[in-house]
Parts: C-alpha cells; sequence; structure tokens
C-alpha cells in the first residue's frame, strides 16, 4: 500500500512538472512568493549557488549590476557587498513579495546599496549603459519575451560589460545552452566563458567593447 502511495506522489510530481514546463513556454510563470523559500536555499554543491556564480562575475569596487528577477535577493546580497558602498547593485523582480523579502533580506545584513524595482526586463525601463555586469538566474525562461527582455539588458550594459545567465535542469523554465547562445546572439551578445555542463551551467556572454 505504502508502495502504491509513493508510486502515486512520484507521478503526480511529473505531471505538475511537465504541465508547468509546458505552461512557461506559453505564459510567465515565476515562481511563486510561498515557493520563495526553494529558492532561497544556497547550496554550496549547486551550479546556481551564489558561491558558484560570484567569482565568476570579476566584480570590483564601484561597479554598477542589475540583478534581473533578484527574487528573495539570494544574489543581490553578496553581490552588493563585493561591488561595496561606491557600487550599486539594481535589483528588479515584478513579485512584490519576492522585492518585500529581498528588502528584509538586505536591511538584516545592513546593506544600503541596493535599489529594489518592481519592474522586469523588456519592458524598455532599464536604461542604457548604466551596468557593468547584468545576472539572470534561472530567470531567463519566465520572461515571456526572452529576445526582447536580453536586447534590452544587452542595451543596459556598458561596453565591455557582460551578462552571467545560470540555468539548472531541476528548474521548470530550463533553458538549453544552444538556445541561449541564440537567444543572445541576436541581442548582440558574443560568448565570453562556459562553466558546468550541459543540465547545470553558468554562461557568461559579452557586450563587445566595440561594435
Amino acid at each position: 500500500m505504502i508502495l502504491y502511495i509513493v508510486i502515486w506522489f512520484i507521478g503526480l510530481a511529473i505531471l505538475v512538472d511537465v504541465g508547468w514546463r509546458l505552461a512557461s513556454r506559453r505564459f510567465s510563470l515565476p515562481c511563486p512568493t510561498w515557493l520563495r523559500w526553494l529558492v532561497e536555499i544556497d547550496n554550496p554543491w549547486a551550479q546556481n549557488s551564489s558561491r558558484n556564480i560570484i567569482p565568476h562575475l570579476e566584480l570590483q569596487p564601484g561597479m554598477k549590476v542589475l540583478d534581473v528577477g533578484c527574487g528573495p535577493g539570494r544574489l543581490s546580497v553578496p553581490v552588493a557587498r563585493e561591488v561595496g558602498l561606491e557600487g550599486k547593485v539594481v535589483a528588479i523582480d515584478i513579485q512584490s513579495g519576492m522585492l518585500l523579502r529581498a528588502q528584509e533580506r538586505a536591511s538584516k545584513a545592513k546593506i544600503s546599496n541596493i535599489e529594489f524595482l518592481p519592474i522586469g526586463a523588456g519592458d524598455g525601463n532599464l536604461g542604457d549603459g548604466l551596468y557593468d555586469r547584468a545576472i539572470l538566474v534561472t530567470v531567463l525562461g519566465e520572461i515571456p519575451n526572452r529576445q526582447a527582455a536580453l536586447k534590452e539588458i544587452f542595451a543596459a550594459l556598458k561596453p565591455g560589460g557582460f551578462l552571467s545567465i545560470t540555468e539548472i535542469i531541476m528548474d521548470p523554465h530550463f533553458q538549453r545552452r544552444r538556445v541561449v547562445l541564440e537567444l543572445a546572439a541576436g541581442a548582440g551578445f558574443v560568448e565570453k566563458k562556459f562553466f558546468g555542463n550541459s543540465i547545470a551551467y553558468t554562461l557568461l556572454l559579452e557586450k563587445p567593447a566595440t561594435r
């Protein structure tokens, strides 16, 4: 009896996962605020851990960083520490609940150099040539118009700046490397570096210094 129950729950989980993946291809389905605890787990062994992502950003004091789909601020806060008070992080998310949690996290950590904005990428609100770095951690697949979002992020970066995209297969919105590279090339990015493997990776995409 217990075995049947376990099999039933596994089957249900698979159906939910497949359904979520299919629906996310047509609609914007970001991780719900009530599931933020899943996003907040910073497993040092996972590809999407801040310990794996931040060293690749080559951050320097005074830099300005855009955290797209910041969620509960798991990356925003440590990045803000790295760029220092002379630097700045602009953390954006379309969910007010996530932004509130991120603000609470920053306040608790006594971090004051983060600006939180309730906006999304691709809507024309990011400005031009403002950022040294941009981050998308398991977010790209949640954006309805990925091409528009990448074009806007490209414009928002300074020449020579780069975008860090992290994807893991467990995420319902997982984007394969080939797909990301095609979208990125269409926006003007060139591949800078790749870390990881086909099911869990971080891809650095550069805005060329001269065009």
